[in-house]
């Protein structure tokens, strides 16, 4: 006699679907994201160590006394326009032995020894604050440094730095345009990748509804399990980021001048938030929308 066949049944839970086609296709979105937001922050800190590396020179009148030196300090100390170090303004001086000393050096030449005499000047080396680093501040500060009784000149690399802080102000545009197109381009595919993910549980949500299950208990397992994909998948893109980082940093030491552990963080956990924001409001909207369907519309 033979024995009935019992096929396996398998007990479909509500708000099953492929779990790791999601999660790693919304990583990947986000991964993209993160990284154009890595380029902005490195750019940004770029753009910041040229302006606190901003620096004048201030060169002095000939035969000034030690008196006049050390309050002429003190002037250039009290303004406000002066970068600090702790509590240090960074005021240098820089005399016309030092000046001559480092022209010998890189040139290899001793103008000393046909000329006679020494035709340099002494000079304070200011270090400018980098809120003051735009070029109509500088014409002001140059002014006003001149008007000290005691300078003859100020001089400083404005062309190098318009040429840099343009540059800068440019790529940072172009950045946050691509990112800005990129992150809508994202939200569109987290959105789609969702909703596909959802198709096969149309007819799961029609029979929930069949039975008198209410909206909210319908909806609660879909949207608490794309608000933790879409964590999950903030975290994986935040470690492949980290991991991407550190060879970067591994290959290039210059680029951890331009690190900026704060301004991380914000970053993987912007992802996070988006990701689990994406994933809840996609879901909830693919959920609505086959909760309204008709019949005819689910097939």
């Amino acid at each position: 006699m033979t024995k009935p066949l019992h096929k396996s049944t398998r007990k479909k839970k509500l708000g099953r679907y492929p779990q790791l086609m999601v999660i790693f296709s919304i990583s990947l979105a986000l991964f993209v994201i993160g990284l154009f937001g890595l380029l902005l922050l490195h750019a940004s800190r770029l753009s910041d160590k040229v302006k606190e590396n901003l620096e004048m020179q201030v060169y002095l009148d000939r035969n000034l006394t030690e008196m006049q030196l050390v309050r002429l300090k003190k002037t250039f100390s009290l303004k406000e326009y002066i970068a600090y170090k702790g509590s240090e303004p960074q005021v240098r001086f820089y005399s016309k032995e030092d000046g001559a000393n480092d022209f010998i050096k890189g040139t290899g030449e001793d103008f000393l020894n046909f000329l006679g005499e020494n035709p340099l000047r002494d000079a304070y080396i200011l270090r400018i604050n980098p809120e003051f680093a735009e070029s109509a501040k500088l014409q002001k500060i140059k002014a006003d440094l001149e008007s000290i009784d005691g300078v003859f000149e100020v001089q400083y690399v404005e062309n190098l730095f318009n040429s840099i802080n343009q540059n800068l102000r440019k790529v940072s545009l172009i950045l946050v345009c691509f990112a800005a197109i990129l992150t809508l381009v994202v939200v569109v595919l987290i959105n789609n990748t969702i909703k596909l993910a959802l198709y096969s549980q149309r007819f799961l949500i029609r029979s929930m509804q069949l039975v008198g299950a209410t909206a909210f208990f319908i909806q609660r397992p879909f949207l608490n399990r794309a608000t933790v994909q879409g964590i999950i998948s903030g975290l994986v893109a935040s470690f492949g980021l980290m991991l991407l980082l550190h060879y970067a940093y591994y290959e290039f030491p210059d680029l951890l001048l331009l690190r900026d552990e704060k301004q991380l963080l914000l970053l993987m956990a912007f992802l996070i938030v988006l990701g689990s924001v994406i994933g809840f409001f996609s879901s909830y909207q693919a959920i609505r929308k086959y909760m309204r369907s008709s019949l005819d519309d689910l097939y």
